[in-house]
């Protein structure tokens, strides 16, 4: 009878041994997969000169390899995908950012060196004093140019073979000397201008070897190259007659005269966007006039958002009153509806001429503020659309926090002949602010970077005057960031990454805050 179990338990033994070895394998598959694919990504971004993101990918593959091999690190791959979502996603770009704000980079650095360098020897001229007059003739189905330069001492004309002007492809096509025009009638200009898309793409080559290309709208002429590469690594213009040197300090060809050429390329500059925004009087002034201000919005925000809804939920908690479910579900229905729509809609109410706001004010006061002109009309709207958004959250929060409150305690107070008042500042304020205060420092932290509002109700206008960036009085530190990087005629992304990791700095310092203040409570 043992005998029996023992050869039955057998079989069992070893299907969960397959079992486990199938899934053993089956693991290693897919993480081999993974990491030949983010190998070949490394390959792909290094061949693209981007090191950075090859990095990244480098990183991420050795990382997953290792955690996944080593049985020592076996309990750390239940959380690596989430520490590898926090380096992608979080990590990465906050380094990323650091690294853009020690750079020039901006719309006119883009590109790299090499690039830079091909895009300029690409460049051509045409030359003075041989342009040839474009002439159309019908062959058949098929269309012929009639090239003569008829201002030169001896005129010169050429005719091509019977060209298909469909054919918009880029292509060399051989021309032969004519003693006249063909006898027959030209084509309108009306043909030239349907074909102008296939003869701008055709490289005329004549007999002694120059090639014509378009150079305007019945006119082709030799084009020749306008920079030549010298063995130093500077180029000479041959149409300015000058010379131009790479210049790695500002990421420039610069001529002569100091001109700088465009496009550049990035180079580190170092701390120089961070000292512009307090040295450079241009951006320091607005600088600071949208910091004081983010600030100032993000705490009266967070003062007038509580007094609301602590307000209200105090009433709420009224035992008198009747349909206090009804008054609840009113109440929060703005923190139901998207913020976006609530945006604009307030938007077209505050309209300086057609808003129902002014409309009411004028009836009754004969007033019509210019809410989006004036700079503090356009603050006080700013603060009370926040304010309508943001109060049903802080009603939330007191509601639970005054129900969480002992009864004991007002009852207490009533024997004592304690009245609302006294009950308000003594004991509902005192007992609920010591847990408000981690999420009140999260509400200042959110709205210190409330962008969505900025941009749809203000775009930040109106604008501060004398500035040399876009900045505007009801900017934010964020708006005021992505209008320097992303509306901005220069698009100065260097500068911008520089304030955004000051935007980063101050956030983080807040954050810590706030997990001390948790820990406190805790």
């Amino acid at each position: 009878m043992y005998t029996t179990n023992a050869s039955r338990g057998l079989p069992r033994h070893r299907s969960r041994h397959l079992t486990e070895r199938y899934t053993r394998w089956t693991l290693r598959c897919v993480i081999a997969t993974l990491v030949i694919a983010l190998l070949w990504l490394v390959v792909a971004f290094h061949l693209n000169g981007q090191w950075m993101f090859a990095l990244l990918f480098l990183v991420l593959g050795a990382s997953l390899g290792v955690v996944f091999t080593k049985r020592t690190l076996m309990s750390h791959r239940y959380i690596f995908p989430a520490v590898a979502g926090l380096g992608v996603f979080v990590i990465f770009p906050l380094l990323y950012t650091i690294g853009i704000s020690f750079s020039n980079y901006s719309s006119s650095n883009l590109l790299s060196e090499e690039r830079v360098r091909g895009q300029l020897m690409s460049q051509t001229y045409q030359q003075e004093g041989n342009a040839f007059e474009l002439t159309l003739y019908q062959a058949g189905e098929l269309v012929r140019l009639y090239l003569e330069n008829s201002e030169a001492d001896t005129p010169q004309r050429f005719v091509s073979s019977p060209l298909n002007l469909a054919n918009q492809e880029t292509r060399q096509i051989g021309i032969q000397a004519v003693d006249a025009s063909p006898a027959q009638e030209p084509l309108e200009m009306r043909a030239i201008i349907q074909a102008r898309d296939s003869l701008q793409g055709l490289r005329l080559l004549t007999p002694d070897g120059a090639e014509l290309r378009m150079a305007g709208l019945r006119q082709f002429a030799p084009m020749v190259d306008r920079y030549e590469a010298r063995e130093d690594g500077s180029l000479y213009d041959r149409r300015d007659d000058r010379v131009l040197t790479p210049d790695p300090a500002s990421g420039f060809f610069v001529a002569d005269n100091g001109e700088r050429i465009t496009p550049g390329w990035p180079v580190n500059v170092g701390f120089t966007n961070y000292t512009k925004i307090f040295t450079d009087p241009d951006i320091r002034g607005p600088f600071m006039q949208i910091f004081v201000w983010t600030f100032v919005f993000a705490a009266l925000t967070v003062v007038f958002t509580l007094a609301v809804g602590f307000v209200l939920a105090s009433l709420l908690q009224w035992d008198q009153l009747k349909g206090k479910a009804v008054y609840r579900t009113l109440l929060i229905l703005p923190y139901a509806v998207p913020a976006f729509i609530s945006i604009l809609i307030f938007k077209g109410m505050f309209n300086q001429h057609f808003g129902e706001v002014n409309m009411i004010l004028d009836t009754l006061f004969g007033v019509r503020p210019e809410w989006f002109t004036d700079p503090w009309l356009a603050r006080s709207m700013l603060l009370i659309v926040n304010t309508w958004l943001g109060y049903p959250y802080m009603l939330l929060l007191c509601m639970g926090l005054i129900q969480a409150i002992p009864q004991d305690l007002y009852e207490a107070s009533a024997v004592d002949g304690g009245g609302p008042i006294t009950n308000l500042f003594k004991i509902t304020l005192p007992l609920i602010i010591k847990p408000l205060t981690p999420l009140l420092i999260a509400a200042f932290a959110f709205n210190f970077n409330n962008f969505v509002l900025i941009a749809l109700l203000t775009g930040g206008n109106p604008d501060i005057l004398g500035a040399s960036t876009p900045a505007g009085t009801t900017d934010l530190l964020v708006s005021y960031t992505y209008r320097i990087a992303f509306q901005d005629a220069g698009q100065n992304f260097g500068l911008a990454a520089a304030i955004a990791t000051l935007i980063f700095l101050l956030v983080a310092g807040m954050s810590l805050l706030n997990l001390r203040l948790s820990k406190v409570k805790v």
